[in-house]
């Protein structure tokens, strides 16, 4: 069976169940199994997401309405991204855009406009220094409040199209817009690049737990910089397992199960998790329900599940009225 069969058949079994389920024939709630483009297995978690849940990082890719610049990922449509929401229970999501898409961020703003932006979807755009003030202000009423820097290069041969020299200069131009710099570095890039977290006025959240080298862990300086960071009041870590954060790997992921306890134990308020989908470089896709389930691993706690998902997500990305 080639790409094409299958991508035609996940396609025909996508809307056929999104039309049952509109329908009111089949509703979401009653389906024991739903499977998800770009993710492995189809039953639900044992954990139960709260109201209100927020899964802080993912991505869309839109090839046929949204070329991208560099070489995407299968396509990953708002419509599957909703089975995966219903899958997981979660209701709320934050939408990064891929490199794939360099600093073209319509992608991004269309999911937000189907996803109701800045009440259910905030979004994190890719920007460069030239971009103006009022294309800035463009960005903030359409639900993005934070930029990313992606700069490390990915295995499917995709380059950085940020740099370093750009975080100061656009972490002082969008402080007044109350948005925050998101990071996506390893653990060594981080590292090197301490002076320069202590400077910048914003907010900072570090992507997939700072990308802390395995298997040293929790041993590696990087693990004890970003904690000092957290102890400052500004930074943020998303809780999230991507192909290069982990060796261990499923079921039990657990080298990089130690890392995300390690966070939670020492400042649960500070944490958000991500799913990640639609698991951009990996080619054998992990089961998102697995994944969600490790937060009982992470965080024992409901009350503290309950903060990671829903109180501070509501605190970094929802409660900014711009």
């Amino acid at each position: 069976m080639d790409d094409r069969t299958i991508e035609r058949r996940t396609f025909l079994q996508t809307a056929g169940l999104a039309a049952l389920t509109a329908a009111g024939i089949v509703p979401f709630e009653a389906l024991a199994q739903i499977a998800v483009p770009n993710s492995s297995g189809t039953e639900r978690p044992r954990l139960k997401a709260p109201p209100l849940a927020c899964d802080c990082h993912h991505h869309i890719y839109d090839t046929p309405r949204f070329p991208a610049v560099q070489r995407p990922e299968p396509n990953a449509s708002v419509r599957e991204y909703r089975l995966l929401q219903h899958r997981l229970g979660t209701t709320r999501d934050i939408v990064v855009t891929p490199s794939a898409y360099g600093t073209d961020n319509r992608v991004t703003l269309d999911a937000l406009s189907q996803l109701r932006a800045g009440i259910n979807a905030i979004g994190v755009a890719v920007i460069h220094p030239t971009i103006t003030d009022t294309e800035l202000a463009t960005l903030a009423e359409s639900g993005i409040r934070g930029i990313r820097f992606s700069l490390n290069g990915s295995p499917n041969g995709n380059k950085p199209v940020t740099t370093l020299d750009m975080i100061e200069p656009l972490s002082k131009r969008i402080n007044a817009l109350g948005w925050h710099v998101q990071i996506n570095e390893s653990g060594e890039q981080i590292l090197a690049a301490e002076a320069l977290w202590n400077r910048i006025p914003t907010p900072i959240v570090f992507d997939h737990m700072g990308h802390i080298p395995q298997p040293v862990g929790t041993n590696h300086p990087s693990f004890a910089l970003i904690r000092r960071l957290i102890d400052k009041g500004r930074t943020w870590v998303k809780l999230s397992v991507t192909y290069d954060n982990t060796k261990d790997g499923p079921p039990t992921y657990a080298d990089v199960t130690k890392v995300a306890q390690a966070y939670v134990q020492a400042a649960p308020e500070r944490m958000v998790w991500g799913s990640n989908w639609p698991h951009p470089n990996e080619d054998n896709k992990p089961d998102d329900a697995v994944l969600f389930d490790l937060l009982a691993e992470w965080a024992p706690n409901e009350a503290t599940r309950h903060r990671i998902l829903v109180e501070n997500p509501s605190e970094l990305y929802f409660s900014n009225k711009v």
